[in-house]
């Protein structure tokens, strides 16, 4: 019987998978900056107090992926923090995040979802316009190693 990936709502439980996925992540391919460590320190403070969301992947009850949803306006999330980790990549979370994300933003009202990346990570800009982003002028960013903005309209 094959495995199947199930995405769940963030529980206190996973906080520490959150920050552990997310700073492997960051520590592969950049720093983990002031902010990320705030971040990912107070989940719940920083996402889910101002209105935003948290999911994880599970495979049977381990943890192998997450992401975040920050509210950044009435209509607008942002996709934030998204990670898999690197023993089980290759089974398609990314896709099933995304897609995911996609669905609960349109669920809470959302008509708009953004993401800030690097154009150095090549599978995920690639992954992203796959589910329809498109890269858009960067503007101010709170991280420093942001050089891509992309969105997603979700009205049709």
């Amino acid at each position: 019987m094959k495995e199947m990936i199930r995405i769940e709502p963030f529980e206190d439980r996973w906080a520490p998978d959150f920050k552990r996925l997310n700073e492997t992540w960051l520590e592969t391919y950049f720093e983990v900056e002031p902010v990320d460590e705030e971040m990912l320190s107070n989940p719940r403070t920083y996402y889910l107090d101002k209105g935003g969301f948290i999911y994880f992947a599970l495979l049977n009850e381990q943890v192998i992926g997450c992401y975040a949803l920050i509210k950044s306006a009435a209509d607008c999330f942002e996709l934030s923090k998204m990670a898999v980790d690197t023993a089980f990549q290759g089974r398609h979370t990314g896709h099933l995040l995304v897609q995911h994300a996609i669905a609960i933003a349109k669920e809470k009202g959302a008509n708009l979802l953004q993401l800030y990346s690097h154009s150095k990570l090549g599978a995920a800009i690639h992954l992203y316009r796959k589910f329809g982003f498109v890269e858009i002028p960067v503007g101010n960013s709170i991280y420093k190693r942001s050089d891509i903005k992309m969105e997603k309209i979700l009205t049709s």
